[in-house]
């Protein structure tokens, strides 16, 4: 079955990434605010009618700033740990909260979404895999190092947000004081171009169509930097940046890299994705 993606947001200004098929939905975190995250759906003919529930990766501002309003006003479910929700102070709805474990999936109608630990200066951060049959979507931000945990993850997915956060030299260099310097890049902050470069290298599936680099910082990297990295290495699968500005498009994923699906105008299969979802 195939699955569509999109970056709603993607920075420290907020994040919120959409994985849904033809009939349901979920948000891995929300970050912007509801009428935001509506705004920017209704601009990629996403409904919120398909949106059933909305995992949170970690209790930071920039993911959860959304989650409380959205949540009463779809009466949607929120997936979150304990430790994450009591360090979020999130007020929920009782009947609206749930939890999950790692490596357990919970079941979204025919999406399976399974949770897995990440190196992050949170209380019970976590990271996402989607799947739906055949094809599996990661979403991994907020990283601190690439880990065992991630690398086994990321080779099984057809695509993926994968945090870029920062170059090394932009950083070091930077107007940061040591300390926010220091965490990070100290193995619970934040994933390096050249880290996630070293991941894309050595873990990537044959199979991975999509990469869409996430959580850029505004002040340690540049969008056409990492474009021009990753675009070396491409090698047929689609390296798009995620804006800490604005939505991205909606992408399509069948388990076909770009090289291998017939030739179609972009204009003509943006047109067809998009009314494929409502």
């Amino acid at each position: 079955m195939s699955l569509y993606i999109a970056s709603i947001n993607s920075g420290s200004n907020g994040n919120c990434y959409y994985v849904g098929n033809d009939s349901e939905a979920i948000l891995v975190d929300a970050g912007i605010s509801c009428r935001e995250t509506e705004k920017r759906m209704n601009k990629l003919g996403l409904s919120m009618q398909k949106v059933k529930a909305l995992f949170i990766s970690h209790e930071h501002s920039d993911h959860i700033s959304g989650v409380a309003v959205l949540s009463r006003k779809y009466r949607l479910p929120v997936y979150i740990t304990p430790a994450t929700l009591t360090s979020s102070r999130l007020e929920l709805e009782h009947d609206l909260v749930n939890t999950f474990k790692a490596y357990e999936a919970v079941e979204i109608g025919k999406l399976a979404i399974t949770a897995f630990p990440k190196f992050h200066d949170a209380a019970h951060a976590h990271s996402f895999v989607v799947r739906s049959k055949d094809i599996t979507i990661g979403v991994f931000t907020d990283i601190g190092i690439a880990c065992d945990h991630l690398k086994s993850q990321f080779a099984q997915c057809h695509a993926a947000f994968l945090e870029a956060n920062y170059d090394e030299v932009m950083l070091e260099n930077g107007r940061y004081p040591y300390h926010l310097k220091r965490r990070i890049s100290g193995g619970l902050g934040h994933l390096s171009n050249k880290q996630a470069l070293e991941l894309f290298i050595s873990h990537r599936p044959p199979y991975m169509s999509h990469l869409l680099l996430s959580h850029l910082s505004r002040d340690n990297n540049k969008p056409e930097l990492v474009q021009e990295l990753f675009n070396q290495h491409a090698n047929g699968t689609e390296i798009v940046v995620a804006s800490r500005y604005q939505e991205s498009a909606v992408y399509f994923v069948d388990g076909l890299k770009q090289n291998e699906r017939k030739p179609l105008n972009k204009i003509t299969e943006t047109v067809q994705v998009q009314y494929s979802l409502f």
